[in-house]
């Protein structure tokens, strides 16, 4: 297919198909800041997932969300998907995914100019296909989405300095909102004069992500008994057995609140608590873009390319041979977790808050 030059004058409405997973999402928000400033007239629509709200809320670089319901499947489906697109006659669509689907809708509502990875067969779909970068593997996943809309730039003026820039990926959360999340935390018996310390101990999309639950059990009685901290259990809904399992096996009695919040109101939480641990799950990167301290801990999943994109998070890894694998499910004995113990990550929490307190100390 020739490409058709693309003019900025031309492009009035832009749709972006966003990331699916929570953690990708905040990974894509240099991107979209990035976006604005290259097209500052436009209007930009995200289309994204109806949990999306919780991170983009008040997103300054963002004129509207359209929510893709996707708990309707089949050709139905991408044909409302498609007609809502159609409808509000955009003139581009830049699509983050590498899925088929993104680009199957945008040629289907006849967006003009449809910019994306030449990906899971949809180049004859793409107004302006673009070749996945050489060196994707070996930089962070931010710089993925960012490359896309430096690609975006060059198509529309001949140039770009998307590179060349501090990749921003801070995200606000109102006064209101975390007030709001202060009174949820006391209501749940979190004590304001002890440092409060969530750990999210679960993962939606791979168990074997998971440090076991004893371990942080063992974590959270040491952050208890040394630091005089509330522990708190987040999570999504489907995360509330592990949790479960996690205040089961503790001495002391934790703050659960696994499942009993919308992605906002965790989002909020996360803002005002001192530390999260965690594996590499979303709220990993939504605490790194809140600006607060996190400890990961990695087993089967390379930190070069996902870990938080923040100075104030510490990785722990003891990586066997085996790693990172990416599976789902370990085959094997799970040592690349076994292997990390309790008392190497109360050292680390130790040292993101001292990082912390240095970084404020300093504002």
């Amino acid at each position: 297919m020739k490409e058709r030059s693309l003019q900025p004058e031309s492009i009035k409405r832009v749709v972006v198909r966003g990331a699916n997973w929570v953690g990708d999402a905040v990974m894509t928000v240099p991107a979209l800041r990035e976006l604005r400033r290259v097209l500052p007239g436009a209007h930009i629509t995200l289309a994204t997932r109806a949990w999306a709200e919780g991170i983009f809320d008040g997103a300054e670089f963002l004129d509207d969300l359209l929510l893709v319901d996707r708990s309707a499947r089949g050709v139905r489906a991408l044909i409302r998907q498609a007609r809502e697109w159609r409808a509000r006659r955009f003139d581009l669509a830049l699509l983050l995914p590498n899925a088929f689907e993104p680009a199957l809708v945008a040629a289907a509502a006849r967006v003009p100019f449809r910019v994306g990875y030449a990906t899971d067969g949809r180049r004859a779909m793409l107004t302006h296909p673009l070749t996945i970068p050489d060196w994707r593997g070996r930089r962070h996943e931010v710089f993925y989405y960012l490359n896309l809309v430096a690609e975006l730039e060059r198509l529309l003026t001949g140039a770009s300095d998307v590179e060349a820039r501090e990749p921003r990926i801070e995200l606000i959360v109102s006064e209101t909102r975390r007030r709001e999340a202060r009174e949820l935390l006391r209501g749940s018996g979190a004590r304001p004069d002890r440092p409060l310390v969530a750990l999210c101990p679960g993962s939606t999309n791979s168990r074997a992500k998971r440090w076991p639950a004893a371990s942080y059990a063992a974590l959270a009685d040491l952050l208890i008994d040394e630091m005089g901290a509330d522990v708190l259990l987040v999570g999504a809904g489907e995360e509330r057995e592990v949790s479960d399992e996690v205040a089961a096996r503790m001495r002391r009695r934790p703050i659960v609140l696994t499942g009993q919040t919308e992605l906002a109101q965790m989002v909020a939480v996360l803002c005002v608590a001192d530390l999260l641990v965690t594996n590499d799950t979303g709220p990993a990167h939504i605490v790194a873009a809140l600006g607060r301290p996190v400890v990961v801990i990695f087993g089967p999943t390379n930190p070069h390319t996902t870990r938080p994109f923040s100075t104030l998070a510490e990785v722990v890894r003891e990586p066997p041979v085996c790693a990172p694998c990416m599976l789902r499910d370990c085959p094997i004995d799970h040592r690349c977790m076994t292997a990390i113990s309790p008392a190497e990550v109360f050292a680390r929490a130790l040292k993101a808050m001292a990082t912390n307190r240095a970084v404020e100390v300093a504002r």
